[in-house]
């Protein structure tokens, strides 16, 4: 039995219409994901589970295939769009050269040791191949999604592991281009295609390249006075390119991602990744059900052990190797412990890329259930770990020390100020914090202002801020804080749970100055009070009861005025 044929079953019920089967497909993809979602797991892992339900190992209920596999290949296509779209060259220098050299080195050697692996087992060479890039990517859904939903993506942690996710994205596409010339039972065409598929890729590029120059950014303006049609023709410029790349010879996921990159650096790129999110979330989800489908369970006995083997490296192995390379190049153990935890899952990228082996006849449907099967594992249990990296990096602090060098040179480097005495700390460089901080200094007092978001960092240095990179989480850097010298420590942090830990910190420390602690929420006051917070602040709160002080008191003083004025003009 081959990866996409049916296992001799009866249908629980029989032959039922197109429009029939999605709707069961979507009512069980939709169960099965509430009970993910209470269970704190990534959609992902729901879909892949509905497939394997709905497929012949389940009821054997999907049977329209070409219908799913047409939705699927254009959820991937939407998905390799919107990569592209993120791959602004801006947003690339940001990231730093240190960083996306890392990720490149990391993609190397994981892969290697991964391939490496799977030939210990016994596969062939093009197969181990397969499996050893499929080891070396992470979920960019599943980090991204878990790291914005912990409010920590725009941490230091969190602009390296989407820097890393960046390179892992570009390996990925250029891998889908390179195996498009390894198509199976035609080696004799083999040279002929690797000297074909750069010049056509040239020709591609270029021809696009033209019309991004010419054509693209007029065409988006007039169009962007309507969101709908803006809407349409991004998506109908992803398919069509997608198409392109399919009849030069590449694929379609490789045409959809330079329709991305193709906008990427035009003023709409946000507006329009934004909006097809869920245009694409959802014909993602056929996709997984697709691949969960094809899941021959009868192979369980011959890749389980295999499956929990290659699962145990991308959880244990890959975050070592990512924890160690960043230490190398100058980072904390903090930030290389808590980027390694939340990057120990294999990627989506994988479970396409190991469809694509199929399709061209590169690795059998044993090899693809095996990459499914390690790829539910992982992302399974990546989602508690993310959930819980705080406590768990805790507990692993002491072993990460070895990979720490003496001074930490990139968070070093994000600094403008050395730790100098300081009449007031502020932690937390958002809008409330940077006001916070210039207030105290036009007020003539000495202020150091913390961060762990490098684009905030540089935005309090051009106003004069003097600030340092910091993680509030982080007891080894409240240490190195001139707290002797403070009278106050503001926090402006969102998270209660943070601040719960500054105030424990801090009394730890000896800290006996003033605490200022800033809560969103009314029920964190007495959890603060407790802890010993000095000062409440309640920025939203305090903000509207002086907005509605100022508007009553100027109405007030108003309705006097007119009152007055009527009876000065009351002839009475």
């Amino acid at each position: 039995m081959t990866f996409g044929e049916r296992r001799p079953l009866t249908p629980m019920l029989m032959s039922p219409d197109l429009f029939t089967e999605t709707t069961v497909v979507l009512v069980v993809a939709a169960v099965v994901s509430a009970i993910g979602a209470l269970l704190r797991q990534p959609l992902i892992v729901a879909y892949i589970i509905t497939g394997v339900l709905l497929g012949p190992t389940g009821f054997n209920w999907v049977q329209a295939e070409d219908a799913m596999d047409l939705l699927a290949q254009m959820g991937i296509a939407l998905l390799l769009f919107v990569v592209g779209l993120k791959l602004d060259p801006r947003l690339i220098r940001t990231l730093g050269k240190v960083v996306l050299g890392l990720g490149l080195i990391q993609v190397t050697v994981t892969s290697a040791l991964g391939y490496g692996l799977a030939l210990w087992f016994g596969l062939s060479t093009i197969t181990a191949l397969y499996v050893g890039l499929g080891l070396a990517f992470s979920s960019t859904v599943v980090i991204v999604k878990m790291l914005s939903d912990s409010q920590e993506i725009d941490a230091l942690h969190g602009r390296i592991a989407l820097g890393i996710l960046i390179v892992q994205d570009l390996v990925v596409v250029i891998a889908m281009i390179l195996l498009t010339a390894f198509d199976a039972g035609n080696d004799s065409t083999l040279w002929r295609d690797l000297i074909l598929v750069p010049i056509k890729g040239a020709a591609f590029l270029g021809a696009v390249a033209l019309i991004m120059r010419y054509a693209l950014p007029r065409l988006l303006q007039a169009f962007a006075r309507s969101t709908e049609l803006l809407m349409l023709v991004a998506i109908a410029w992803a398919i069509a390119l997608a198409a392109v790349g399919h009849a030069l010879g590449f694929s379609h996921e490789v045409g959809a991602f330079v329709a991305g990159v193709s906008l990427a650096a035009t003023p709409y790129h946000d507006a329009i990744g934004a909006r097809l999110s869920a245009l694409r979330d959802f014909l993602l989800l056929f996709f997984f059900i697709d691949l969960g489908a094809h899941v021959d369970l009868g192979h369980l006995e011959f890749i389980l052990i295999p499956a929990l083997v290659l699962s145990a490296f991308a959880l244990l192995v890959k975050p070592l190797i990512i924890v160690s390379l960043l230490g190398g190049a100058g980072y904390r153990r903090r930030t290389a412990g808590l980027t390694a935890l939340t990057m120990g899952q294999i990627s989506e990228f994988s479970l396409i890329l190991a469809a694509m082996g199929f399709r061209f006849g590169h690795l059998d449907s044993t090899t693809v259930s095996l990459m499914t099967l390690v790829a539910l594992t992982t992302i399974l249990i990546s989602g508690y770990v993310i959930g819980f990296v705080h406590p768990i990096y805790a507990r692993l602090a002491p072993w990460l020390s070895f990979f720490e060098r003496r001074t930490a040179e990139q968070e070093s480097a994000l600094s403008d100020v050395p730790i100098t005495t300081a009449a007031v700390i502020v932690l937390g460089l958002g809008r409330f914090g940077k006001d916070i901080a210039s207030a105290f200094q036009a007020r003539g007092l000495s202020v150091l202002a913390l961060d762990f978001d490098p684009e905030l960092i540089r935005n309090s240095h051009t106003l004069g801020i003097p600030t340092r990179y910091g993680d509030v989480a982080d007891a080894d850097m409240l240490a190195a804080l001139p707290l002797d010298e403070t009278h106050w420590v503001v926090s402006t942090i969102r998270d209660p749970q943070i601040n719960l830990a500054l105030l424990h910190t801090l009394r730890q420390l000896g800290y006996r100055g003033q605490v200022i602690v800033s809560a969103y929420h009314r029920d964190a006051d007495k959890l603060f009070q407790a802890a010993g917070a000095d000062l409440i602040l309640h920025p939203y709160t305090d903000a509207a009861e002086q907005a509605v002080d100022l508007l009553t008191g100027s109405n007030q003083h108003q309705l006097t005025a007119d009152s007055e004025q009527v009876e000065q003009s009351d002839p009475s």
